[in-house]
């Protein structure tokens, strides 16, 4: 059984499509230990409340510097002893060390088809609002593992997503979210808790 430790900033639309995805069997091999949040007011954590898991906060706002919450989340994860690291929408980047710790065992969902609109200062509606700006026909979303370089890791699964002209940001990133996030990110973690991926030459194959 894969021990799953899931990071979420907001609302924990992503967290909720994992949990409907073990409860119908479509992720197997799975169970989600914990649910960590940088934001105490998430949302994500009344979910994983719901559901009995154990929902922990830990924020850079209760730290002196920034070294001192990674050396404090890196403790606090590792502590939970998880085989993967999910990152379902959190919005606070990764201790190196914890990257270091964890290789190919953390993986994160963005919205857009990486190497586009990705990198430092695209997160949330941000992205939206850029694939808008430029407008691009296609966006979509891809679920990668994550490397010390920001949405640089190995690209596990990507799903395009057709942009429509009087798309405004937030339907946009509706729409993202049900033809790609919510499906793409559950199907990688069951592919993970299966033996299915590997990564060769900093590439994901299936095996």
């Amino acid at each position: 059984m894969l021990r799953a430790a899931v990071c979420v900033s907001g609302g924990g639309t992503n967290l909720q499509a994992i949990l409907d995805s073990i409860d119908v069997g479509a992720v197997t091999n799975t169970e989600i230990v914990a649910v960590i949040s940088n934001n105490r007011g998430a949302k994500a954590l009344a979910r994983a409340e719901s559901r009995g898991i154990p929902g922990l906060v830990v924020s850079p706002k209760d730290y002196p510097d920034r070294e001192a919450f990674n050396e404090a989340f890196t403790e606090k994860l590792c502590g939970l002893a998880p085989d993967l690291i999910v990152l379902a929408g959190f919005l606070v980047k990764i201790p190196p060390q914890l990257v270091t710790r964890f290789g190919n065992r953390i993986v994160n969902i963005h919205p857009s088809l990486i190497p586009s609109f990705c990198g430092v200062g695209y997160y949330g509606l941000k992205v939206h609002e850029k694939v808008l700006e430029r407008g691009v026909k296609i966006t979509g979303a891809t679920v990668h593992f994550v490397s010390e370089g920001m949405d640089e890791g190995p690209i596990i699964s990507q799903q395009a997503v057709r942009v429509e002209e009087d798309d405004t940001p937030e339907t946009l990133q509706r729409r993202v979210m049900e033809q790609a996030e919510w499906i793409l990110l559950p199907k990688a973690i069951d592919d993970i808790a299966n033996g299915r991926l590997a990564v060769v030459d900093g590439k994901v194959r299936r095996v």
